[in-house]
């Protein structure tokens, strides 16, 4: 993607073995990059959420393995590392994918060839996820051709999205907003309502941001608005994205989303969920149940930051001292209201038969052994 016309990934290497990010807590209002140079300072980007979304995270934790590689490169400190990245976000799987990749690239090898290997390791995940970015784009573009073509090619495509599921939660051109990019460079007439995302709000400075970079028309909106929209008619499709999805079609995304899903329901709105294979957890079924759902600092939903008309950006506090708050991070929407998932694989329903007939290769994992 590009930010001011200059084509930029969310992650990249330095030649002197430091790895570039972009510090996403000053976006919108400043286009920050870090270096990062020791395992401490990965693990504290991914906690402090300097990077997020589930690809972004893993694609920086295995980056982490290799700056603790360049001090020690021995069986224990590999662990050490591991154990720390892995305990700086619950909720996204795709964290423990990359670790557990990076572990068996690693485990194998003597000390002194790790660091070369996890390098190449860590930059063919990147590849990888920017490959399956894509091909998430180019399925997802089909459905919004068709939400086109049932209105008659007439007016515009509006597509509600939940919180931040584009370039800056992944390597490179996102999950949910993949096909709205591939959309507005082959023509078609879409435009974005976009969440605000509370306490976050990283609808309103992440995605509209990076919509904005593209010259996609978009829309911010208060996050009760969508049902409004739905019910009038103004929303043709939503597609969001997911940081854990089970074996059966149950998606962990940022909270929140699972109202969309009811809303979109009750008016009839296909709801479909954009997800790299990485994010899926074959290994749970109950979403409500078994997900960890994340819960974070409670000054997140007391505070929130903005800009003055004089340019300088503070820090405010919305809600009266003492008064207790909870920070859910994420909620999980039951596959029964997801319309569909789109993977790299291509579209399927949101059922364990459906994401079967994509991966057939998890069917002895999950214990389905049927045709």
């Amino acid at each position: 993607m590009k930010v001011h016309g200059k084509a930029t990934r969310s992650i990249w290497t330095e030649p002197d073995g430091s790895v570039g990010i972009i510090d996403q807590t000053h976006l919108p209002h400043a286009f920050v990059t870090l270096r990062l140079t020791t395992l401490e300072e990965a693990a504290h980007a991914i906690r402090a959420m300097q990077v997020r979304g589930a690809p972004l995270i893993g694609a920086t934790a295995a980056y982490g393995v290799c700056l603790a590689l360049r001090v020690d490169a021995s069986q224990g400190a590999l662990e050490r590392a591991c154990a720390l990245l892995q305990a700086t976000r619950p909720t996204a799987v795709n964290l423990k994918w990359a670790l557990d990749g990076m572990r068996r690239a690693l485990h194998p090898l003597p000390p002194a060839e790790r660091l070369a290997a996890a390098w190449a390791h860590a930059a063919a995940l990147c590849d990888e996820d920017v490959a399956i970015n894509q091909a998430i784009g180019r399925h997802g573009l089909t459905l919004i051709r068709e939400a086109w073509e049932r209105k008659g090619r007439e007016g515009r495509v509006n597509v509600l999205t939940h919180c931040n599921a584009g370039w800056l939660a992944t390597v490179d051109w996102g999950t949910a907003l993949a096909p709205l990019y591939l959309a507005r460079d082959e023509g078609l007439p879409v435009h974005v309502w976009v969440d605000e995302t509370r306490p976050r709000n990283q609808g309103a400075s992440l995605t509209a941001w990076e919509l904005g970079q593209h010259g996609v028309p978009h829309t911010v909106i208060a996050d009760n608005v969508g049902g409004h929209l739905m019910q009038h008619g103004e929303v043709d499709l939503c597609i969001v994205g997911t940081d854990r999805t089970t074996a059966r079609g149950d998606v962990a995304n940022k909270i929140g989303t699972y109202l969309k899903a009811l809303a979109a329901r009750d008016n009839g709105v296909p709801f479909y969920v954009a997800l790299p294979s990485p994010t899926i957890d074959w290994t749970l079924e109950d979403g409500v149940r078994d997900i960890p759902i994340e819960q974070r600092d409670g000054r997140e939903l007391t505070d929130v930051s903005g800009r003055l008309a004089s340019g300088e950006v503070v820090t405010v506090r919305v809600t009266p001292e003492g008064s207790p708050v909870a920070n859910y991070g994420f909620d999980v929407t039951p596959a029964r209201l997801v319309t569909a998932l789109i993977t790299e694989r291509g579209v399927c329903p949101a059922t364990s038969e459906g994401l079967l007939s994509l991966f057939p290769e998890r069917r002895e994992l999950t214990g389905r052994t049927g045709t």
